[in-house]
């Protein structure tokens, strides 16, 4: 058995699920080695998303598990075959690991979600946005890795290409606030109201008049799964970027995210604010 160098979210999130599963089944790791004929160390291999596991031995490992989810253990199974190597394989060992594992969750998601703050959302940011985005970081980034850290960004937004249902709600503030020069900002402001055309992209913004709202304070991305219980929420913090999939939590922010999105105005009204807000620069 092979083992990985280095494992994608994808991979590690398939086998926190196996391990989930064991465990709701009440068994060892012992106990599942005896199931599929193999030593210990192999389970903890495969449950720790250093290697890989077949069809076959996932399938018998589910029905051993009791687990009656067919759909669950088909979209298991999926993440389990897929040789998908995407464009952001270029960027591994050349950017942070999580700008990578972002790309991937995308790039497999059912549906897309953003609430931002005080940045428009990534997939809605324009080249020179990015840029200015990336360039207030502290400490400064080498002129290298900035470049980088902008190509990829600009690479992400393929996603939106596919019909696949992307919200964002952006606060008033993030579209306010001057992240580069005017000349920036309102071709920022004239790309979202751009890709706010789109039947599947969905563009709503919370406004500062809003009264008493205090629904979210920070970034949050909720990215669906093949099935529900594959869903995954992505929350940004100074230390480091947090990917988020155990039921209780997902349901946390499923909650948030309606909450902030019953506050927001809707897309025709959305558009006539940042309409207004482009025309002031």
């Amino acid at each position: 058995m092979v083992l990985r160098r280095e494992c994608t979210a994808r991979q590690l999130r398939l086998a926190v699920e196996l391990r989930r599963l064991r465990d709701a089944a009440g068994l060892s790791a012992i106990d599942a080695a005896a199931l599929l004929g193999v030593n210990r160390v192999q389970i903890s291999h495969i449950e720790s998303g250093l290697a890989g596991v077949s069809e076959e031995r996932l399938r018998r490992l589910a029905a051993h598990y009791s687990c009656t989810d067919e759909a669950f253990v088909d979209a298991l199974v999926v993440m389990a075959t897929d040789r998908t190597r995407g464009w952001w394989e270029e960027y591994r060992g050349l950017l942070p690991t999580p700008f990578l594992d972002i790309a991937e969750l995308e790039h497999h998601s059912t549906f897309r979600r953003d609430v931002e703050f005080l940045l428009v959302p990534g997939l809605l940011q324009t080249e020179d946005y990015a840029r200015a985005a990336f360039s207030s970081r502290v400490p400064e980034l080498p002129r290298a890795e900035l470049d980088l850290r902008v190509r990829h960004r600009m690479q992400r937004k393929v996603v939106l290409e596919a019909p696949v249902p992307y919200e964002s709600l952006i606060h008033e503030a993030a579209l306010r606030i001057r992240v580069g020069d005017r000349v920036t900002a309102r071709a920022q402001l004239a790309r979202v109201l751009e890709l706010s055309e789109a039947d599947h992209i969905s563009v709503r913004v919370i406004p500062f008049d809003l009264d008493g709202f205090g629904g979210a304070w920070s970034p949050m991305m909720l990215a669906g799964g093949s099935v529900p219980r594959l869903d995954t929420a992505v929350r940004d913090a100074p230390h480091g970027t947090g990917f988020i999939d155990s039921e209780a939590q997902l349901g946390v922010f499923r909650t948030v995210f309606r909450r902030v999105k019953d506050a927001s105005l809707d897309p025709s009204r959305s558009r006539d604010l940042i309409y207004r807000l482009a025309k002031e620069l």
